[in-house]
C-alpha cells in the first residue's frame, strides 16, 4: 500500500463527500504505543521454569517477518521440540496462491527460534520434514550453554521499514556481512548495489504492482488485512496497519472507503520507483529447489539476514511484487541469469528512520 500524503488523503475524502471535521485525533493512540513495547521485547532468562522458557522461544518466533502480517502459525511445544505448524485459515491466496510466502514463514519464525534458544541454555536445531504427504516444520531443543548473539539482541528491533531510504551506499564490511548472513547450502542471495540494476529492479517492482492493482482479488485480500486505526489494529493484533507505513489512521469504516480513491496504479508505481530506487542495496533470495522444504530454508536464509541487517544499524522491507505475478516472475528470473530457478524474495536495504511497529497476537493464541 503506498504511503499517502495528507493532500491525497484529503483529495481521496472529497471525492467520497465526506468532511474532515470530527478526525482529528485520529493517530497512534498510547495504548497501541504501550502494546508495541510490550510485543517488542527482550525476556531475561532468570528463573523461568523450563517450560516458561520454551514459551518464551515461542514468543521470539512469533517476532519473526510474515507476509501480510497474517503470522499464518501455530506452535505445538513438548519437552524436547516445538513443531511449527502452517495456519491455513491465515493464507493469501490472491498474493500467494501456492503457499509459497507461507511456508517462507514458517522458515523465518524457525530461524528466530534458532537464535532466541541459546539465551535460554538451549540449543535449537531446526527440521524441515516430509510426514503424511506434508512438509513439517520444527525445532528439536537441547541443553547448551547460556550465551546472547548479536542475532538474538537483534529480534526485538527487526522490522519491515516501508519508507523511503537516504540512499547512501553500504561499506565493503556491511556487504560482506550481509552477503555471509544470506546464504546457506540451499539458498544463494544475489546483492545488487549499483544504481543502474537497482533501477532495473525499481522497473520490474512497479511492472508487478501495475498488474497486482488491476486485479480484483488482489486490491480485495490486501483491503482485508489492512489495519485502518490503532484501535482495530489492537483489536486484531495482525495484519497490515497503517501507521507503521507512516499512513492516516482513520475509523475502519472510513479508511475502506478512502482507501479504493488513493490506492491506485499511478501512486503504487511511483511510490515504489521512489522507495526502490531510494535503497543502498537490493537483494535477490533464490532457493536451488523450488518445493515447500526449500521455501522454508529460503525464510531462514532471509530472517538471518534481517537480523545481521538490524545488527549493522541498516533497515530493510520487501518489494516481492517481481516475483508475486507469475508472468513478471518469469521476465524477472531472466533478467537475474538464474536460469529456471524461481526468485523467492526481493529485499531492499538501506538507511531509514525507524518507523511505528507492527503487533502480535498472543501465545495463548499460537499454541495448540
Amino acid at each position: 500500500m503506498a504511503r499517502i500524503s495528507r493532500r491525497q488523503f484529503n483529495l481521496g475524502l472529497a471525492a467520497t463527500g465526506i468532511a474532515t471535521v470530527g478526525l482529528t485525533g485520529c493517530g497512534i493512540s498510547d495504548a497501541y504505543g504501550a502494546a508495541t513495547q510490550q510485543t517488542w521485547r527482550h525476556t531475561e532468562a532468570g528463573d523461568l521454569s523450563p517450560a516458561q522458557k520454551r514459551r518464551e522461544i515461542v514468543r521470539y518466533g512469533t517476532l519473526a517477518a510474515n507476509s501480510h502480517n497474517t503470522q499464518p502459525w501455530t506452535f505445538a511445544i513438548e519437552e524436547d521440540r516445538i513443531e511449527i505448524r502452517p495456519d491455513f485459515t491465515r493464507a493469501t491466496p490472491a498474493v500467494d496462491p501456492d503457499d509459497h510466502h507461507l511456508f517462507v514463514s514458517l522458515g523465518c519464525a524457525a530461524e528466530n527460534m534458532v537464535a532466541a534458544a541459546p539465551a535460554f541454555g538451549m540449543e535449537a536445531v531446526p527440521e524441515v520434514t516430509p510426514r503424511d504427504g506434508e512438509t513439517r516444520v520444527a525445532v528439536a531443543l537441547g541443553s547448551g550453554p547460556t550465551r546472547r548473539s548479536p542475532e538474538f539482541e537483534a529480534i526485538p528491533r527487526r522490522q519491515c521499514t516501508r519508507s523511503e531510504y537516504d540512499g547512501t551506499p553500504l561499506t565493503a564490511s556491511e556487504l560482506r556481512q550481509l552477503q555471509a548472513a544470506a546464504e546457506t547450502p540451499g539458498v544463494d542471495a544475489i546483492i545488487l548495489n549499483a544504481a543502474q540494476p537497482i533501477s532495473e529492479v525499481a522497473e520490474f517492482v512497479a511492472t508487478g504492482s501495475d498488474a497486482q492493482v488491476r486485479d480484483p482479488e488482489f486490491v480485495a485480500e490486501l483491503k482485508e488485512w489492512i489495519r485502518f486505526s490503532s484501535a482495530e489494529a489492537l483489536e486484531k493484533r495482525d495484519g497490515l496497519f497503517s501507521g507503521c507505513m507512516g499512513n492516516p489512521t482513520i475509523p475502519p469504516w472510513l479508511g475502506r472507503i478512502v482507501f479504493d480513491f488513493v490506492f491506485t496504479e499511478n501512486a503504487e508505481r511511483e511510490k515504489n520507483i521512489k522507495h526502490v530506487n531510494s535503497s543502498s542495496a537490493v537483494v535477490v533470495f533464490t532457493a536451488k529447489q523450488n518445493d515447500r522444504a526449500h521455501w522454508v530454508e529460503v525464510g531462514r536464509a532471509y530472517q538471518r539476514f534481517a537480523l545481521v541487517a538490524t545488527h549493522l544499524g541498516l533497515k530493510h522491507a520487501f518489494v516481492n511484487q517481481p516475483v508475486e505475478v507469475p508472468e513478471v516472475r518469469e521476465q524477472f528470473a531472466s533478467y537475474l541469469g538464474i536460469g529456471d530457478r524461481r526468485p523467492d524474495l526481493v529485499i531492499r536495504v538501506g538507511r531509514a528512520p525507524e518507523m511505528p511497529r507492527s503487533l502480535r497476537r498472543s501465545l495463548d493464541d499460537v499454541i495448540v
